[in-house]
């Protein structure tokens, strides 16, 4: 049985996007799963009744599985951080949280302040022993397979030694996540050359080369969208986070310049609207976690629909029954040993 706490008040659409969205995801999850929607009471109630109302015959079963968690305060888009940490702690981000780190809740998912998520998970859910920052891993479509790709915006600057911790984050989450048994290690350079890249790059090279991880060495930007180099498949793609977040973005913005560029040429790309919807729009993968900290942190979009809400959900679910924070943390352990 997995308890999966929802902020209910995260979100450009909250809390209608996130109470529809829950909604979604129960008629998914098995039947012993449970959502906790956390935010204030009355919001959250009003609209949860005006959604059951226009299904009365789901009506019980889905109020059943759905308990509400009071949190008078909202952390708003806009906010700082480091600041609503201290003026916010009963807001529903920190709320959600505290539920998980008190062994009440068995995951987080939010669409709110994504730099206040990963500010409160380090706080509330602490991180891995070893660790010096925590990584959101995000997964990529490519020609061959799907390749998660971290730090995809939490890290500004990292060092050599992130870049490898974050390397056995991506292979676990690969691994439990993706399904992929030793997972290859790619690391985002200008060139595949060793002595391509500024010095974190080169340093974090060695530092893998040396490591227990499938490391396939450097891989370039055009890697990604095939999923492989002429070594082999890529499963996991290492960067820091400004460059894995402007990876993100350019990614993002692809598929619509394609179909324009068709649409201006007379071509109706009706058929390769469906195929860019489904393998890039955001709200098919619904959230990525943040790795590294003890516990399960989904950050969705904060434009987030119902469809992505439910999405961050069930990806929420994958990783509570995998126990892939209890797999990060044995193979950060088991590194550690390796490397006395």
């Amino acid at each position: 049985m997995a308890r999966i706490a929802l902020d209910a008040m995260g979100g450009d659409h909250a809390p209608h996007a996130t109470i529809a969205g829950a909604l979604l995801a129960l008629t998914e999850l098995g039947a012993s799963h449970t959502i906790q929607l956390v935010g204030r009471t009355e919001d959250v109630q009003r609209e949860l009744e005006t959604q059951l109302s226009r299904e009365p015959s789901a009506s019980s079963r889905a109020r059943e599985r759905l308990t509400i968690v009071e949190a008078p305060q909202v952390i708003e888009m806009a906010d700082k951080p480091a600041a609503v940490l201290r003026s916010k702690s009963n807001s529903s981000m920190a709320v959600g949280l505290k539920l998980q780190a008190d062994g009440q809740s068995d995951a987080f998912v939010s669409a709110g302040n994504t730099g206040a998520q990963m500010a409160a998970s380090t706080l509330i859910l602490k991180l891995h022993e070893g660790l010096t920052r925590p990584a959101i891993g995000t997964v990529f479509p490519t020609v061959n397979h799907p390749v998660v790709v971290l730090d995809s915006g939490a890290n500004v600057d990292c060092s050599a030694e992130e870049l490898v911790q974050f390397a056995r984050l991506g292979a676990t989450y690969a691994e439990d996540i993706l399904g992929r048994s030793n997972p290859s290690v790619g690391l985002l350079s200008i060139g595949e050359e060793a002595e391509k890249g500024n010095a974190a790059v080169k340093e974090a090279h060695q530092a893998l080369l040396d490591s227990d991880l499938n490391f396939q060495g450097n891989v370039e930007g055009r890697d990604i969208l095939t999923g492989a180099t002429d070594r082999g498949p890529i499963d996991v793609v290492v960067c820091d986070g400004f460059v894995g977040n402007v990876l993100l973005k350019f990614y993002e913005s692809v598929p619509p310049m394609i179909l324009a560029l068709l649409a201006r040429s007379g071509v109706d790309p009706v058929h390769l609207r469906r195929v860019f919807s489904k393998e890039f729009d955001y709200s098919e993968h619904g959230g990525a976690p943040l790795l590294g900290v003890r516990g399960v942190s989904i950050i969705s979009h904060g434009k987030s629909s119902p469809n992505a809400i439910k999405n961050a959900i069930l990806v929420a679910l994958r990783a509570v029954e995998s126990r892939m924070t209890e797999h990060i943390g044995r193979r950060l352990a088991q590194s550690a040993k390796e490397s006395t």
